[in-house]
């Protein structure tokens, strides 16, 4: 996997991690494979009636309210005016103007929500997978969900829930030592999602398996 040489990694989160941010003092959405925390939007606009689409909506993608291209609201023509205006089928929202000229509407917000990089939190994985994490000291056995796109590095950081002391192993597959720095299918662990589903095997125990050697030392923790 090359590394981004102009910046930090980006976070990869999975659909499930953000559909459980569903509510309206914890809301993120998806769109356009990105990932966004709405959580102070809604807080600086608490009683606002243009927040009912966007609540209504908390831990879901929303890829359809947006063009692909220009990654701003979809737009139609108005049947009556033929004026050029947000579509907009579940209400109107935060930032969005009145189809017609109001007093109510201050246009003086700066950016929309929606192209504001301080909301945006990570990247929606394109494909997630199950990985079995399997401690050979403890004999303790973890099915995890990660994102095909993180390396071995963020894997472990969404195992330290299960083992804090998760960086004192050494991580290994097939008696190999994996490289932290490449992702699973770079380290030759195959994802078999595509086979599971051709023979209705979804049994976590045909799981992939990454063994855990503990290395006698606790400093990493």
């Amino acid at each position: 996997m090359k590394k981004d040489s102009t910046g930090p990694r980006p976070r990869f989160f999975t659909p499930n991690e953000v559909s459980s941010h569903n509510t309206a003092s914890d809301i993120w959405v998806s769109f356009l494979g990105h990932v966004y925390d709405l959580t102070k939007l809604v807080e600086e606009h608490s009683g606002d009636v243009l927040l009912k689409p966007i609540i209504d909506v908390a831990g879901l993608d929303i890829s359809h309210w947006f063009d692909p291209r220009t990654h701003d609201i979809r737009h139609y023509i108005d049947p009556v005016t033929h004026c050029l205006l947000p579509y907009t089928p579940h209400g109107r929202f935060i930032h969005i103007a009145p189809p017609y000229p109001s007093s109510d509407f201050a246009n003086d917000f700066g950016i929309p929500w929606w192209k504001d990089e301080k909301y945006r939190i990570g990247v929606l994985s394109k494909k997630v997978r199950f990985i079995r994490i399997l401690n050979v000291l403890t004999l303790q056995d973890q099915v995890i969900e990660v994102c095909s796109e993180e390396n071995m590095h963020e894997i472990l950081e969404r195992y330290l829930k299960y083992n804090q002391h998760a960086a004192s192993y050494t991580w290994k597959y097939n008696g190999e030592v994996l490289d932290m720095e490449k992702t699973l299918e770079e380290n030759e662990i195959k994802d078999d999602d595509t086979d599971f589903d051709r023979l209705k095997m979804r049994d976590d125990s045909y799981l992939q398996s990454v063994m855990l050697y503990y290395n006698d030392d606790l400093t990493e923790a």
